[in-house]
């Protein structure tokens, strides 16, 4: 396994108990990230832009979570994660289980630091931006 590999793990162990703080700690600096489907599809650099966009999307839900289910290593500086989201909306009351959305993040690493993090709402946009298939 390698570094990479381990750093994405390590961030999806967090989220994956709904923790959500420690970016600074894995993010570059200077790190874009995009949301490139879902209801607000977006691009943001720094890690501060990073933040607010996830307090912003973390206060509309109750115990929000991302719980991979499977990791791909694309190449030396790329690491694809296929997931699910748990939580439960605030106005809702809906359970995002109940929604069956499967998502993808694609994670790019350089000298342990992620330096570019693209969301996927849906697993079929990234695996056909990649030219992949699940």
């Amino acid at each position: 396994m390698s570094d990479n590999l381990d750093l994405v793990r390590s961030i999806y162990a967090d989220w994956e108990r709904g923790d959500w703080s420690r970016t600074a700690e894995w993010g570059d600096p200077d790190m874009e990230w995009a949301t490139l489907d879902g209801p607000s599809p977006s691009r943001m650099t720094g890690l501060t832009a990073m933040a607010t966009g996830w307090r912003e999307w973390l206060a509309d839900w109750d115990d929000f979570r991302a719980e991979a289910e499977e990791y791909r290593e694309l190449d030396a500086e790329r690491v694809l994660v296929f997931h699910h989201f748990g939580g439960r909306g605030k106005t809702s009351g809906l359970e995002v289980g109940q929604t069956t959305s499967k998502g993808a993040c694609l994670f790019y690493v350089t000298n342990g630091k992620v330096t570019k993090l693209v969301l996927y709402a849906l697993r079929d946009n990234a695996l056909a931006d990649l030219g992949l298939e699940e």
